[in-house]
């Protein structure tokens, strides 16, 4: 009975959580299919109704609030960044994991400790490389900065290398495999949960940035921005009154690429997390 009780107070706490965690969400949506385009602080739930903030977002861009290129832009950077991104981290990861070579064990610390710092402290000097390169005002920059660092996260799916037997390398070497083909061939198609859990990983940090992606693009054509720049435009003190409920519509199309991504891999998203937890 005790523990019966004690279960029961558990999912009480969770519920009244998960309640306290989604009425954000639910006044997001509710406000983005508000009749009124401002802010409504008088009532929860709009007293009209209407479904014209999302018509607004996609079929009636204007010199303020041009979405169907903003969530253009954001996906292009997004896709290219999560392809090289997840390319990137795999290898990385197998070649600390599989592979036996001089300073393999020093590279190693110093690219944990290289991820202590935050990447903040580097934005300006990014910004100036960038800059010099000719890659400043870019999507193919961004792309660049985004993928470029990405092989230093390649701990947990190390770790998750890890479990992999090595007697099956090894057979595959006897037979004259190349570390290519091992790669490819044995370790890829085993490596499914952790190749998701980096593909959703690699996808959503440039889907969701907006301070390296303000720092980069300098244009004050809306056409050039990404979704987090031009939903943060659209709540500035002068148009906040007119474009907050379309604001909200934004927000919501906004996640539900991530959303329909991460319940399609959900399942091995969380094998990813805990297989990669198992060895270090």
């Amino acid at each position: 009975m005790k523990k019966t009780m004690k279960t029961i107070l558990h999912h009480l706490v969770l519920a009244f959580l998960a309640f306290i965690w989604l009425i954000p969400i639910i006044w997001l949506f509710v406000t983005s299919l508000s009749a009124y385009k401002g802010i409504n602080t008088m009532h929860f739930f709009p007293t009209e109704w209407s479904a014209d903030n999302y018509v607004q977002l996609f079929f009636r861009p204007d010199t303020v609030a041009n979405f169907p290129a903003w969530f253009k832009n954001s996906m292009i950077i997004g896709t290219c960044s999560c392809v090289v991104s997840t390319l990137f981290v795999l290898m990385v990861a197998y070649a600390m994991s599989c592979m036996r070579f001089k300073a393999r064990k020093p590279l190693m610390s110093f690219a944990i400790i290289l991820g202590m710092f935050p990447g903040v402290l580097s934005m300006i000097a990014i910004y100036f490389v960038m800059k010099l390169l000719g890659l400043s005002n870019s999507l193919f920059g961004l792309v660049v900065i985004y993928s470029a660092g990405s092989g230093l996260g390649y701990l947990i799916c190390k770790g998750f290398f890890d479990t992999i037997p090595a007697s099956l390398r090894e057979s595959a070497k006897l037979e004259g495999a190349s570390e290519l083909t091992i790669f490819t061939k044995i370790v890829i198609p085993l490596s499914k949960p952790i190749i998701v859990y980096t593909v959703i990983n690699s996808f959503l940090a440039p889907w969701m940035d907006f301070v390296m992606a303000k720092l980069m693009i300098r244009s004050k054509n809306p056409v050039d921005w990404t979704v987090a720049m031009g939903l943060f435009t659209l709540v500035q003190r002068t148009l906040v009154g007119d474009y907050f409920s379309v604001f909200c519509a934004g927000g919501i199309i906004v996640a539900i690429p991530i959303s329909v991504l991460f319940l399609i891999m959900q399942k091995f998203y969380v094998e990813g997390i805990t297989g990669g937890a198992v060895k270090g």
